[in-house]
């Protein structure tokens, strides 16, 4: 049996986004935001859910999942494999941009819920050593989230090393699911009693996929292999013309310093010139100073040279 990888656009979308099992995200959102009690995602709308998109279409950026629950709270999930720089602006935007779309022209501003944005990186960006990372807008002297309608989860996947038999939460199930199912060629007994991540696995399946499924997949699949080399290709060409152009400068810089002290190598050579032949005309030191602007003791020096 081959899995698919859920780091891929379409599997992840396929699995997460999947209007006949919404149960798979439900546990997804609770275990990442850590949702009990009254807080519990019981039900979500899929605002975009899962359709098998057009090759041509795939230049667009659209967002993986946006869902709502049952009080109007929002929910975005992106997963970005590759690293292109500004991710964070990027999910700010999403999250604001999501906010704005709540309300009509002139609409109430009581009626705006809360956003939650949820990033799977297949990267690192922040400090923090723990793979998953909480950013909330709080006030700067109480330590309280008086602005509280927006709130970011980042999961970093390269700072995520547990093994399969130390996975002790849903959330580790979860991350360890996206980090490696496509390495798995049957469902690992750690999740066989656990219904969502049975239907997960189930969706990840390919053997379960159509035609145009698979060559939609393979097609994002090669899609990012380019953009990934193509990004290393031009950080490469980057590198290797900053050195360039810094040893030219370094040249430049060499020869424009050695011509300078060249000049002032001969202009001073010219002086003592000035100096010797003037203390031979019978000048006095005071006046060859004057003259050259070498100081005295050095005219006199050239001047017991001479005798």
């Amino acid at each position: 049996m081959k899995f698919a990888d859920p780091k891929n656009d379409l599997a992840f979308k396929k699995i997460f986004g999947n209007e006949q099992h919404k149960s798979i995200l439900i546990s997804f959102l609770n275990s990442v935001l850590d949702f009990k009690d009254e807080k519990t995602i019981v039900e979500v709308s899929l605002t975009n859910p899962y359709q098998l998109p057009q090759i041509p279409e795939l230049k667009e950026t659209i967002l993986d999942i946006k869902a709502t629950n049952k009080n109007g709270d929002t929910f975005i999930v992106e997963m970005q494999r590759k690293d292109l720089g500004d991710f964070h602006k990027r999910s700010l935007f999403y999250t604001s941009k999501a906010y704005v779309e709540q309300l009509p022209k002139g609409g109430d501003y009581e009626k705006l819920q809360k956003v939650y944005f949820i990033g799977i990186l297949n990267f690192s960006i922040f400090d923090n050593k723990e793979y998953i990372s909480r950013h909330l807008i709080t006030n700067q002297e109480t330590l309280k989230q008086d602005l509280d309608d927006f709130e970011f989860t980042f999961i970093e996947l390269s700072k995520f090393d547990k093994k399969l038999s130390e996975l002790s939460t849903i959330l580790d199930k979860w991350i360890y699911f996206i980090k490696y199912a496509d390495d798995f060629e049957l469902i690992p007994k750690e999740y066989e009693t656990i219904e969502e991540f049975k239907d997960a696995f189930f969706l990840a399946s390919q053997c379960n996929w159509n035609k145009k499924e698979l060559e939609v997949y393979d097609y994002m699949t090669l899609k990012a292999f380019d953009e990934i080399n193509a990004f290393r290709t031009a950080k490469r060409k980057a590198k290797e013309e900053g050195v360039k152009k810094g040893i030219e400068q370094g040249i430049e810089q060499g020869i424009k310093q050695g011509i300078e002290k060249g000049i002032e190598k001969g202009i001073e050579q010219g002086k003592i010139d000035i100096a010797k032949k003037s203390i031979l005309q019978g000048l006095d030191n005071e006046t060859i100073t004057l003259i050259t602007g070498l100081n005295k003791e050095f005219i006199e020096m050239l001047r017991e040279e001479k005798r």
